[in-house]
């Protein structure tokens, strides 16, 4: 029987950090002082030390455990909800629109480079 490894989600790493971190409700702790110690207990632990050690308080102290893994998940979750890009088109550093291209449905089964350049055609009015 091999070992078998769970991948976590971002979100999970980020509430397992925040829980094994020295940080406390009562601290009300704003989002940059979040975002700090989840970054300090990832450096410290790492992503698998950390859900280690959410698993030794959740044997170890089951009864507080719980309610600081529900706090950890919200304040994490909020935290890093602030930092997450916006879907839609995006701004470059001075302010430029940065739109990908999209191809055509009808195009994506052909050939790569042939849709390539059939866009780029239409795009330059034919003169490519």
């Amino acid at each position: 029987m091999g070992l078998t490894m769970a991948s976590l989600s971002i979100g999970a790493v980020q509430a397992d950090a925040l829980f094994v971190s020295g940080l406390q409700r009562c601290d009300e702790p704003s989002a940059s002082q979040v975002r700090q110690a989840v970054a300090e207990s990832i450096r410290a632990f790492g992503d698998s030390g950390c859900a280690g050690r959410v698993a030794q308080e959740f044997g170890d102290h089951p009864e507080t455990a719980v309610a600081r893994m529900r706090w950890a998940r919200a304040v994490a979750g909020e935290a890093f909800a602030e930092t997450a890009p916006e879907p839609g088109p995006r701004t470059d550093a001075v302010g430029l629109l940065v739109v990908g291209p999209r191809m055509p449905a009808a195009q994506a089964s052909g050939s790569l480079g042939a849709a390539w350049r059939e866009r780029a055609g239409s795009l330059t009015g034919g003169m490519s």
